[in-house]
């Protein structure tokens, strides 16, 4: 009883499923040693801790007997209870004893594997129901390709190279956070991937930080990542008095710099989404300040125009912002600079004294032309009209003016 007991606790195996694995096993011995065990009742009472075995034959005359294994001679018979007669059946208990040293080490190693079998499929059934849910664990070895790391029941868990943030570094015996990613079956053994650099796992540590994510009053639209240099989230509030960005970042960052610790302090930028793709293009650009956008619907393009201070905030360190704003909105981004007009300075009248004489500049001045730029603003008719001067006179100070600036 303590045993079956044992195997239900520790070895996760239900109850049914030993009492069917017990059967199974012993039916496989008394083949190999009787040749059949379709006469055989097996007995197994786990909650009183019963086991017996008993074989069932038929009486036939003492010269009558073709197969021992499924009959049994009257002066056989006879030796059990004498009043057995011919055609009768006859049941008798089957000793473990009786099985041989052989066959008993035999038995035990076949049972032992199907156990660690039934072991395998329970791990492997359990991990593949987890996949996407954070694992806590503890690292027990560490390789130059992957990281072993040991569950709660002891389970073997990997984390390969590829699913670690770059500036991971662990000891053995340190506590590692991360989401199952994939489970599958290698060489009959489960084999349980852990990544600390998916999406996924960003996303799960929002929705522990975050209440009002785990009650779904916020939703994550997407998440884009270069672990543990910089990610993108897209959050939507399905109700109007709740900010969505306010209540992932926290009150003074609260919420988020947990988040950022366990990734090791990856830039996380929280935008709010919005349908208006042109919108979401300009906050998925943030902190650049975007002066216009041209969307190509139909080969999902974008050309964003800026300034040319602001041309560098849009690419980010290495591309980095422009590749995830991309991988979030699914839209090639394009980032041009807008073409500013560079204003020349003005220049007072009176240094061009040299050229121009100076009545004319008095005359000018009297109708309020300080400037050169004020004299070129006017029209040559209403230069005429408003000063005292010949037509003529006025385009050569035009001339003399405008050339200044060429």
């Amino acid at each position: 009883m303590d045993t079956f007991a044992e195997f239900k606790e520790l070895k996760n195996i239900d109850r049914a499923t030993m009492m069917s694995v017990l059967e199974d096993v012993f039916r496989t011995t008394l083949a190999r040693k009787y040749g059949t065990a379709e006469n055989f009742d097996i007995i197994i009472n786990i909650d009183k801790g019963d086991f017996e075995i008993w074989r069932n034959r038929q009486v036939v005359a003492n010269d009558e007997l073709t197969d021992p294994a499924l009959q049994i001679t009257l002066t056989e018979a006879q030796k059990i209870d004498e009043d057995y007669e011919v055609g009768e059946d006859v049941t008798d208990e089957v000793k473990l004893a009786d099985f041989g040293r052989r066959l008993i080490l035999s038995l035990r190693q076949n049972l032992s594997s199907r156990i660690t079998e039934l072991e395998k499929g329970n791990i492997y059934a359990k991990y593949k129901d987890r996949i996407g849910e954070i694992i806590t664990g503890e690292v027990y070895q560490m390789w130059k390709r992957e990281i072993l790391v040991l569950d709660d029941d002891g389970n073997e868990l990997i984390i390969p190279k590829n699913e670690q943030i770059p500036s991971d570094h662990y000891r053995k015996g340190d506590s590692v956070r991360a989401v199952v990613l994939r489970v599958e079956m290698k060489n009959n053994n489960p084999l349980i991937i852990l990544s600390r650099t998916s999406p996924v796992f960003l996303e799960r540590l929002f929705e522990l930080e975050v209440p009002e994510i785990f009650d779904g009053l916020i939703t994550i639209k997407k998440v884009v990542r270069l672990p543990g240099e910089k990610a993108k989230v897209a959050v939507e509030s399905y109700d109007d008095r709740i900010d969505p960005v306010g209540a992932c970042v926290g009150m003074k960052g609260s919420r988020i710099h947990g988040i950022v610790r366990e990734l090791r302090n990856e830039n996380i930028d929280v935008i709010n989404y919005t349908s208006n793709i042109q919108l979401f293009i300009t906050r998925a650009l943030s902190p650049a300040k975007i002066i216009s956008i041209k969307v190509s619907e139909a080969d999902r393009h974008v050309e964003v125009f800026l300034k040319a201070s602001e041309v560098s905030l849009a690419i980010g360190k290495g591309g980095s912002n422009i590749k995830l704003a991309s991988q979030l909105t699914d839209y090639e981004i394009d980032v041009y600079r807008e073409a500013e007009e560079v204003e020349d300075e003005d220049v007072d009248l009176d240094e061009f004294s040299d050229e121009i004489e100076a009545w004319i500049i008095q005359e000018l001045k009297n109708i309020g032309c300080d400037t050169a730029k004020s004299v070129l603003e006017l029209s040559i008719e209403d230069l005429v009209k408003r000063t005292d001067l010949e037509e003529e006179t006025i385009r050569e100070v035009v001339r003399v003016l405008v050339a200044e600036f060429e």
